[in-house]
């Protein structure tokens, strides 16, 4: 910890770029250590590519354990290593017990399994119940079966309407646009059924009214128990279940096709029947609950409003906790960000859960981009203001063409990252937020993976820009990504200043700001059992404690402000002549 003076950043620095591995998490072995986590989410496909083949893979992600330990978290999560075309990005999964050719083997897996838990870091994985790929063998043998075989129910199969079957079974529309039904062709070459993808065309939705769906299920998440897994994040945990009877929804008057509202009622997304399912996985976590490691934990993935519905993903015998995107999808302001968290903290408390703070993911601009728009997301203070806001590519599409001022979004990102920790709950980083990574928005169009593009008609980029493949050292690409091959998506020239390498030498560096912060989140306990005590502010402040001890202060607004009496712990930016400027953070004891 270095002691600056009141006018500078208080920092955290390293006497190399060469991180020194830290002492094993004391967390690590409390069997409520998930209710705190700060979680660390691995995008296997961009972390780090050892074999130097331009794709990252599991060996490169044990190359970066100790970076990871280093750094100050609890856990990492990782995006989809199994088997896949990648048509979805890994989303698209082909065998869920297995790791893809491209990222390594089992055995690769056990050893980072092993090597994280040495160095006190819990290891959760995606799991993606609502789909498979289309090359998984069971939707292979369902193409081939006949209608109404055993093998066809194990997916969404329909016959069409109209006359000949020419028209889809229901209206309903892909998330990633256009229609959610493909027709199949039979094996005399005549038209067949349709069958359900919410997603993309070459992901299925599994039918999980069939009993054999959800015994597979249980039978993954086992053999990833088995290996010394810690949890899994459920990929659409709103989206399994779905109304049998498949009605129509309103039309969206941008596709023509059905909108996909998650609006109370709906026959897509937060229907009853999902309960059962979670309920049953619930079960099998506790069947781990006198190994070594303890019981397993599930985090769901599910954008869904008011907070209530939300919350009761986590209810008792549901899951552990549920990403809270409405913080993610908040503008920077001062009323909203305390609206989210205002009525966040006690729908959790009510249901005796921890809320879970996300600034950004594998599927949304980068944090130090989208705050340096015009418009930063929804006000969630305004009646009204919120409303549609359910899906980040609402968000992507409101920030679409507008320009950006980096230097101000990394500002505000600081600061966020600097609120995001102080608040109750677990956290989670996004692979390169900790570097203050922008949105790469000028990627070629010929290099755009993301099915987005494809199924929208060229209207919405999609999500590779936040899937760029990290720079770790070095002035010119690969930046340490691997050594020499050029990587999957091309990194900007200017990124030569935010690698690792670069960042660890700076004491004032976005990286050093979250070692801090993450050290101190560690060392008090304010951070774990603190509960959050608003004080009083002016409207573009926001000021909390968290226990007796701890002060945290925001500033939204163009003046700087006088902190309350103590030390300043930490400062998302330097302090001028003692007061917090606009868009900072500070963390103040006493």
């Amino acid at each position: 910890m270095c002691a600056h003076a009141a006018e500078t950043l208080v920092c955290v620095t390293h006497a190399s770029s060469t991180p020194q591995v830290a002492a094993k998490n004391p967390h690590f072995d409390d069997p409520d250590w998930w209710r705190t986590a700060v979680v660390y989410q691995v995008y296997p496909r961009s972390f780090a590519d050892a074999d130097n083949d331009g794709t990252g893979d599991v060996q490169g992600i044990i190359s970066k354990l100790p970076y990871l330990a280093d750094l100050g978290v609890d856990a990492l999560w990782i995006s989809p290593w199994y088997p896949s075309p990648l048509l979805d990005g890994g989303y698209d999964v082909a065998d869920y017990r297995d790791i893809s050719p491209r990222f390594g083997t089992l055995a690769d897996a056990d050893e980072l399994i092993e090597k994280a838990h040495a160095l006190g870091l819990r290891v959760f994985i995606d799991l993606v119940p609502n789909h498979s790929s289309w090359d998984h063998p069971w939707f292979r043998r369902a193409l081939a079966a006949e209608p109404g075989s055993s093998d066809r129910d194990l997916y969404i199969f329909r016959d069409g309407r109209g006359e000949d079957g020419e028209l889809p079974p229901n209206n309903w529309g892909s998330v990633f646009g256009g229609p959610a039904w493909t027709r199949t062709t039979n094996a005399d070459g005549t038209p067949g059924q349709w069958y359900l993808h919410m997603f993309d065309i070459s992901q299925p939705d599994w039918n999980w009214e069939n009993p054999a769906v959800a015994a597979m299920f249980d039978d993954v998440l086992r053999f990833w128990f088995d290996r010394g897994v810690d949890g899994f994040r459920i990929d659409v945990a709103d989206s399994m279940a779905k109304d049998p009877a498949l009605p129509d929804v309103a039309l969206s008057p941008v596709t023509g096709h059905g909108n996909n509202d998650k609006a109370p009622g709906s026959p897509q997304w937060d229907h009853p029947g999902v309960e059962a399912i979670q309920r049953r996985w619930r079960a099998i976590a506790r069947e781990y609950a006198d190994t070594a490691l303890g019981e397993r934990v599930f985090v769901a993935e599910a954008y869904l409003d008011p907070i209530e519905r939300l919350t009761r993903y986590v209810s008792t015998d549901r899951l552990h906790s549920t990403f809270n995107f409405d913080a993610l999808l908040s503008e920077w302001s001062a009323a909203s960000q305390r609206a989210v968290i205002g009525k966040s903290l006690p729908a959790h408390v009510e249901v005796g859960a921890p809320a879970t703070w996300v600034l950004g993911n594998h599927d949304t601009n980068r944090v130090a981009t989208r705050y340096g728009k015009p418009v930063t997301g929804a006000n969630f203070a305004a009646a009204g203001d919120a409303e549609g806001w359910d899906d980040p590519a609402e968000l992507a599409v409101a920030m679409h063409g507008e320009p950006t001022d980096v230097a101000l979004g990394r500002r505000r990102a600081r600061a966020a990252a600097l609120l995001e920790l102080a608040l109750p709950g677990g956290a989670y980083v996004y692979q390169g937020e900790e570097l203050g990574l922008p949105e790469v928005e000028d990627l070629p169009e010929d290099l755009l993976d993301d099915p987005t593009w494809e199924r929208s008609g060229h209207r919405v980029r999609g999500r590779d820009g936040c899937r760029v493949p990290l720079p770790w050292s070095g002035d010119t690409a690969p930046f340490g990504f691997g050594t020499d091959a050029a990587p999957w998506l091309p990194q900007p020239a200017e990124w030569a200043e935010l690698t690792a390498e670069a960042q660890a030498a700076d004491p004032d560096s976005t990286l050093n700001l979250y070692r801090a912060a993450l050290k101190l989140r560690r060392e008090r306990p304010e951070f774990r059992h603190g509960d959050l005590f608003w004080l009083d502010s002016a409207d573009d402040v926001l000021a909390f404690r968290r226990g007796d001890e701890l002060t945290v202060v925001v500033n939204f607004g163009a003046d700087p402000i006088d902190l309350p009496d103590g030390e300043v712990l930490l400062a998302s930016a330097p302090l001028e002549d003692g007061r917090l400027p606009q868009d900072a953070t500070a963390w103040i004891a006493g």
